[in-house]
């Protein structure tokens, strides 16, 4: 009973020093706590986004490449309809073009230009977030020294007895938005990282997977129906 009853004043106790710490940093938490709104905004739309463009790999190429071996091009670009995503479409770029008897060649630029123009929309606003990620270290940094200033320039014009006090809050202010600004840099450099691993991956993919299928295509056209 006594457990719970601590735990519930150290609550609103630690709620408390947040509001009073981000308070208590000066103007610029505010430009900060505006980064970390658009860092999150962006980071959701990422994860939408690679929602919508992830599939099996394995599973997929697994029944479009037996489809391919029985000459049934049709059903394996029905296939790709029905999967919706950056892989399906490349390997459905290639596809039209075999169904239509074009040469290796051209199936090979269908499908790349398929790549590059899905990777744009794989990519989305990632490149924002290494972006955000500097600049919320740098708007800390720049917290940090107004934060400073301030506290020197009014140690400088107080009397004696509120010096001391003065120099306590404009430190205070300082490093509070140095953690602020820290931690939002944080937040969106490693979800940038982890946002490029998972993009280089579907690229690899549909790499991979459209030279195969060009590999399969070329050692199997008598297999072709018209």
């Amino acid at each position: 009973m006594e457990e719970n009853m601590v735990a519930a004043a150290a609550a609103p106790e630690h709620q408390n020093f947040i509001l009073h710490a981000f308070h208590g940093g000066g103007t610029m938490m505010y430009v900060i706590l505006a980064l970390l709104v658009l860092t999150v905004i962006v980071v959701i739309k990422q994860l939408m986004i690679l929602k919508d463009a992830g599939v099996d790999k394995s599973d997929f190429n697994e029944h479009v490449f037996g489809m391919i071996l029985r000459g049934d091009i049709q059903q394996a670009i029905s296939y790709c309809d029905s999967r919706q995503s950056p892989l399906t479409n490349t390997l459905k770029a290639g596809l039209v073009q075999v169904l239509n008897r074009r040469p290796d060649e051209e199936v090979q630029v269908a499908m790349d230009a398929s790549v590059l123009r899905e990777t744009p929309k794989v990519e989305g606003w990632v490149s924002f977030l290494a972006v955000f990620g500097n600049l919320a270290t740098l708007l800390g940094l720049t917290g940090t020294i107004i934060g400073m200033i301030t506290s020197f320039t009014a140690v400088n014009q107080a009397d004696d007895a509120s010096k001391a006090k003065l120099l306590s809050q404009g430190i205070a202010e300082a490093l509070n938005c140095t953690a602020f600004g820290l931690v939002v840099a944080i937040l969106a450099i490693l979800t940038y990282g982890y946002f490029q691993y998972r993009i280089g991956h579907i690229i690899n993919d549909m790499t991979e997977s459209s030279m195969s299928m060009l590999n399969l295509v070329a050692s199997n056209r008598d297999k072709m129906k018209n």
